[in-house]
């Protein structure tokens, strides 16, 4: 195991700064930064969360360099629908409700699926049913051939999208299961060459259902400011219609539901 001096140098490099610049945001000397990261200094388990903060370390991550200092881990990490958490449960699950009758989904640290609203439920129908088996992972149900991805008009130009996040979701926390997904399914090849990302806010996600397209773009929801591993590893995909046919088609009860060609 490296030091918690390795571990907080390597994530100040991460970051992009200099020991100057952790010391300034952390209000310490220069000096002692660089004698934690020597090991010549032994941090208290307040100096190690306070210059973990300046460098957004990941609160799973902030729990190691904890253990690697010899103080007990600050954050638990409990499940989203126990008692413990119960309260920002129902808030999730309000939120999925209240965007109704759009789709809404939730997501963990590796795009698994943890809780979905009702305007889910007809897109899944079109998915091969082995990749439905718990956990259902986001990136698979969208890109694997078995899956949504032929019903994707603008597949190169999602995937281009979900490069871009994943890519920047593995530089703020490494994961090993995280980055298999990624060069399983995301790693650029010939047929992304052509499909440059120009605007990661204007791209949206088109599909087509039997000859109708549909639509839609997407916005994310953390918490702000959570104290619980899980808590700060989730998040809400909210789906919005781009225009006036695919809002139609959702909020007019005989459009019923996608049907594939």
């Amino acid at each position: 195991m490296r030091t918690v001096g390795e571990m907080l140098r390597h994530w100040r490099r991460r970051r992009g700064l200099s020991q100057l610049d952790l010391a300034i945001a952390a209000d310490v000397s220069a000096r002692h930064v660089s004698l934690v990261e020597t090991g010549k200094s032994n941090p208290s388990a307040d100096m190690i969360l306070r210059l973990a903060a300046q460098l957004d370390v990941p609160l799973r991550e902030r729990n190691r360099l904890l253990l690697a200092a010899g103080f007990a881990p600050r954050y638990a990490e409990r499940p989203l629908d126990g008692q413990a958490l119960s309260a920002a449960w129902d808030a999730v699950a309000r939120v999925l409700r209240a965007h109704e009758p759009y789709p809404a989904l939730v997501i963990d640290r590796r795009w698994n699926i943890v809780m979905t609203n009702r305007a889910i439920d007809p897109f899944l129908a079109h998915v091969a049913p082995h990749l439905l088996r718990p956990p259902i992972n986001m990136l698979r149900l969208g890109l694997d051939p078995r899956g949504l991805a032929p019903h994707i008009v603008n597949l190169a130009e999602v995937r281009s999208l979900l490069r871009t996040r994943i890519t920047r979701r593995l530089a703020a926390a490494p994961d090993p299961e995280l980055t298999a997904l990624y060069e399983e399914l995301l790693a650029p090849g010939r047929d992304d060459a052509s499909h440059p990302l120009a605007s990661e806010v204007t791209v949206p996600m088109i599909f087509n259902f039997g000859g109708r397209e549909l639509r839609l773009f997407s916005t994310t929801t953390t918490f702000g400011t959570p104290m619980d591993i899980t808590l700060d590893e989730v998040a809400i995909e909210s789906y919005y219609p781009t225009d006036a046919e695919t809002a139609a088609y959702f909020t007019t009860p005989e459009a019923g539901a996608p049907t594939a060609t």
